[in-house]
């Protein structure tokens, strides 16, 4: 088992805790850990060996960890996750949602991927013509 980025003391900063959410918090640390560092890795980084290089890298992981652990707290809480976009109708009724992330409690947004240079834009150009070096 890997290192644990944060702790309960790091995410009772933000909010208070009940007693019921500091037990749930400690497992979903570990589990955010995990799955942020399983996240660098299909990517291509060493997300130990990049916060060993830069204590700054690590506070910033160290946040990444705890907002995404109290989003959870709070889905978990409210039974209502966040929703992206809604629609209602009125007489005949109708509500429509799209869930920000539906079926998992646990996750992480691109904004923060992409602020830990995790996720980033690729280059590459493909030559459609094939003209090579072909002289007339």
């Amino acid at each position: 088992m890997g290192a644990v980025y944060a702790a309960v003391a790091d995410i009772q900063l933000f909010r208070p805790l009940t007693a019921q959410e500091q037990k749930q918090a400690k497992p979903l640390l570990d589990s955010a850990s995990a799955k942020l560092r399983l996240t660098a890795k299909k990517y291509g980084c060493d997300l130990d060996g990049m916060i060993a290089d830069d204590p700054d890298y690590g506070t910033a992981v160290k946040s990444v960890v705890v907002q995404a652990v109290i989003r959870a707290l709070n889905s978990v809480s409210d039974n209502s996750p966040p929703a992206v976009q809604s629609s209602q109708a009125a007489m005949g009724y109708s509500v429509s949602m799209t869930w920000l992330a539906s079926g998992q409690a646990l996750y992480y947004l691109k904004n923060e991927l992409k602020d830990l240079g995790l996720l980033r834009q690729r280059f590459g150009a493909l030559e459609v013509y094939d003209i090579g070096d072909k002289q007339d």
